[in-house]
């Protein structure tokens, strides 16, 4: 979901990133000239999480899919919630052809309810040739592709003012004590550090699944995201320490932690780049560029820059990512046309269309790099095709979305609470195994 540079671009090369594809089934291949108008006077129905610019900038790719094909689109927003609105749309009848799907446990949540269609063979030859093996299997369930990665989130980013660095004389850090130590100098400088958006739970998961993969290293964090590794292990109450550290700090966390559980995503970008800055900083992925510069006007690179989200102790700089997979709803009024859809988003053409209005990378190492509008966002977007299989996948968005990726359930809360009193991190730690036992289990 909404769910993206020192002043070193190099730095980007660093940010190993990579997320696999995968599409869904069902028709034959979009016409790839001027379009042979096949779906002229049909309607796709189209949901997704996305609001704001995202969905402005979608519905641009949707209207180039129109001019290609003739269907007309329609989108709607389902918000955070998007496994309850699809569950209700479809038991009422009303299934949408085609959802964007921002989490893989919710993606496996379908394929295993026998909502999904399978991707067509088109989808299925352009994710193969496009994509890393890496996007195919988390578009896959139990060996059959369903869902196919349009977009794609660096989450290992930490966005920045340089003019707010500049003036408190301090330089993108290399390390976590690094950051924080920075975040004391600019806050002494007149403004706090970080801008956190506690209001919306699945930022703070992206800030543990940082720490947590740095500071326990990937094997840890693949046994944890499938749940074989449990939330009381001593490697998740350390991480939490490692956190709470940060959220009690006063100085760090703009307006303290009350204000920060009343700050949500795009109010925590504002903090930063807004008319009134509050704070120097904000954690979160590379589709901070994309409110910045829409809704605040930053060049992206001179006003807005970002360091790859740095090392915890001894471990690897961390590279954790996200994204959204296109599935086909066998109970949309119109699959085959959504199959379609599917197989027009597989293309470098449909990609194009969304990295030219900005706020977007894609994982299809066939889109021309000269798409992307700034050299930040370039250089982004080739390191995460250039890193292959390396990257890990956001660990609530592997879970099952009553853990992972619910409003007010689950890890959101748990976490929301744990920044609101960050005091009893083995505490939460329990509490976080109740409830991801129960989710698993279900």
């Amino acid at each position: 979901m909404m769910r993206r540079r020192t002043t070193l671009l190099t730095g980007c090369t660093a940010l190993a990133l990579a997320l696999g594809t995968t599409a869904c089934g069902g028709g034959g291949p979009v016409s790839a000239g001027g379009g042979d108008k096949a779906l002229d006077g049909q309607t796709v129905t189209v949901a997704g999480v996305w609001s704001g610019s995202e969905q402005k900038n979608f519905q641009k790719v949707l209207d180039a899919f129109s001019a290609k094909t003739g269907a007309k689109t329609q989108f709607t927003s389902t918000g955070d919630n998007v496994s309850t609105v699809v569950g209700s749309k479809i038991e009422g009848g009303n299934a949408p052809d085609v959802v964007m799907v921002p989490q893989v446990g919710v993606l496996q949540q379908f394929a295993k309810k026998g909502w999904l269609e399978p991707l067509s063979a088109t989808a299925q030859k352009s994710v193969d040739a496009g994509f890393a093996p890496v996007w195919k299997k988390y578009g896959s369930v139990d060996g059959t592709l369903y869902g196919l990665y349009f977009k794609a989130a660096h989450k290992s980013t930490v966005w920045y003012s340089p003019d707010a660095l500049a003036q408190a004389g301090v330089k993108p850090p290399k390390t976590y004590d690094e950051m924080l130590k920075a975040g004391h100098t600019v806050s002494d400088s007149g403004l706090a550090a970080f801008s956190v958006a506690g209001q919306d739970g699945w930022t703070l998961t992206d800030w543990f699944e940082n720490v947590y993969l740095s500071q326990a290293g990937p094997e840890k964090y693949d046994a944890l995201a499938a749940h074989k590794l449990k939330w009381t292990d001593a490697s998740v109450v350390e991480a939490l320490t490692t956190l709470g550290k940060l959220f009690k700090d006063k100085q760090l966390v703009a307006g303290g932690q009350k204000e920060a559980l009343n700050t949500d995503f795009p109010g925590s970008v504002e903090k930063v780049f807004g008319p009134q800055p509050k704070a120097g900083m904000v954690y979160e992925g590379d589709f901070v560029a994309g409110v910045a510069h829409d809704q605040f006007q930053k060049t992206i690179g001179k006003d807005a820059d970002f360091f790859p989200f740095p090392a915890v102790g001894g471990g690897k700089a961390p590279v954790v990512s996200g994204g959204d997979a296109a599935v086909v709803l066998k109970d949309g009024k119109n699959a085959k046309a959504g199959m379609k859809l599917l197989e027009y988003l597989a293309t470098p053409e449909a990609a194009a269309v969304w990295a030219k209005a900005g706020g977007f990378l894609s994982p299809n190492r066939k889109l021309d790099l000269a798409a992307y509008g700034d050299d930040v966002t370039r250089a982004t977007a080739k390191s995460l095709v250039g890193a292959g299989d390396s990257v890990r996948f956001d660990m609530s968005d592997q879970a099952p979305a009553a853990f992972g990726g619910t409003k007010g359930a689950g890890e959101w809360k748990l976490l929301q609470d744990f920044l609101r009193d960050p005091s009893d991190p083995k505490g939460t730690a329990a509490k976080l195994e109740s409830a991801a036992a129960k989710a698993y289990q279900d």
